[in-house]
C-alpha cells in the first residue's frame, strides 16, 4: 500500500463533510444548555465554539492538507486536533486570565476600602465601586448591584456573587463583607485594606512564576512542532523512509505514537496548573447566608 488513492481521498473529504455538517444540523435541532451566569462554558459549548470559529476553519484546512499530503488518516486528524488546541498547549492562556481576575479583585477591593474611608456604608460602596471595576468582575458585580437595588439581603446577595465569581481569592473577601453586614462592626476598612494587599502579594509571587516558566513553556511548543514538522516532512519529501505507517497496522501504530505525545502535552500542562485552593464559600456548604462557615468567623475573630 502506498497511500490513499485519489478517490480514496475525496471519499475521506466528502465523508468529513458530511460528518461536520450533521453534527452543525444536530446543534441546530438542539441547541446549546444555557450558559449558567458567571459560570464557565460547558464542553458542548466550547467544542462549537472552537469549531465554528476562525481556529476551527483553520485547523479543519491544516488536517486537510495533511491528509492529501501524507495520505495518512491518522496524521491529518492529529494535526487538526494540534492546531485546534495549539493556543491552550501550554496553559499560559489560562494563567493570564487567573492573573487579570486577581488583579482586578485587588483593584475592586482597594475601591471598596477608599469609598468606605469616606463614612459610606457598605450598600452604597458596592454600587460606586462598578466604576472601576475590571471587564473580569464588572458582569457579576452588576448582577450583584441589581440584586440590591431589587431590597435583596446583603448577605444572600453577597453569597450569590461569591457564586458567581467562583474563585478562591474572591471567598475570602465576600465573607469577610458578609459579616460586616451582619454585625456592622468596625474595622471593616482596615481588613479590606490587609485582604487587598494579600491579593497583591500573591499577584506579584504567580507573575514572577509564570515567567520563569515562559521559556519552559517555549522550549515545549518548539519540540512539539519540530516533532511534527520532522515526521511531516519525511512523509512528503521522502516518503519511502515512513512508507511503513501506509499500512492499516502502520497506522493504527501511528495513533499509539500520537496518543504518547497527547498525553506528554497533557502531563505538561498537569505539571504547570497552578493547584488551586478549594473555596471558602464553596456552593456545598450551608446555604442560608446566616450559616457563614465556622472557619470564618473563627478567622474574623482573630483579626487586628
Amino acid at each position: 500500500m502506498t497511500g490513499l488513492t485519489p478517490a480514496e481521498l475525496l471519499a475521506v473529504l466528502a465523508g468529513a463533510v458530511a460528518g461536520a455538517g450533521v453534527f452543525l444540523f444536530a446543534v441546530a435541532l438542539r441547541g446549546l444548555p444555557p450558559a449558567q451566569p458567571g459560570g464557565r462554558p460547558s464542553l458542548a459549548r466550547r467544542m462549537v465554539r472552537e469549531l465554528v470559529g476562525i481556529r476551527g476553519v483553520i485547523a479543519v484546512v491544516a488536517g486537510l492538507v495533511t491528509l492529501v499530503a501524507t495520505g495518512w488518516l491518522v496524521a491529518g486528524t492529529g494535526v487538526a486536533l494540534l492546531v485546534l488546541s495549539w493556543r491552550g498547549l501550554s496553559g499560559a492562556a489560562s494563567e493570564r486570565r487567573a492573573l487579570t481576575r486577581l488583579e482586578a479583585l485587588a483593584t475592586w477591593t482597594e475601591s471598596l476600602r477608599d469609598t468606605i474611608a469616606g463614612a459610606v456604608g457598605l450598600e452604597q460602596a458596592i454600587p460606586a465601586s462598578l466604576r472601576v471595576a475590571g471587564p473580569t468582575l464588572a458582569e457579576p458585580l452588576a448582577r450583584l448591584v441589581d440584586r440590591l437595588h431589587t431590597r435583596e439581603p446583603m448577605p444572600a446577595a453577597l453569597r450569590r456573587f461569591a457564586d458567581d465569581l467562583d474563585d478562591p481569592g474572591a471567598d475570602l473577601i465576600i465573607a469577610a463583607l458578609i459579616i460586616n453586614s451582619r454585625l456592622r462592626g468596625p474595622g471593616l476598612r482596615d481588613l479590606l485594606g490587609a485582604l487587598s494587599r494579600s491579593v497583591r502579594e500573591e499577584l506579584d509571587v504567580r507573575r514572577k512564576v509564570t515567567a520563569d516558566r515562559r521559556s519552559t513553556r517555549r522550549s515545549a511548543q518548539i519540540v512539539v512542532g519540530v516533532s511534527v514538522g520532522l515526521a511531516l516532512g519525511l512523509a512528503i519529501f521522502d516518503h519511502s523512509y515512513v512508507a511503513a505507517y501506509d499500512s492499516v497496522t502502520g497506522q493504527l501504530v501511528l495513533i499509539v505514537v500520537a496518543a504518547l505525545y497527547a498525553a506528554g502535552i497533557l502531563w505538561m500542562r498537569a505539571l504547570a496548573r497552578f493547584q488551586v485552593p478549594e473555596r471558602l464559600l464553596a456552593p456545598e456548604t450551608p446555604q442560608h447566608p446566616d450559616e457563614i462557615p465556622e472557619a470564618v468567623a473563627a478567622w474574623r475573630g482573630g483579626a487586628p
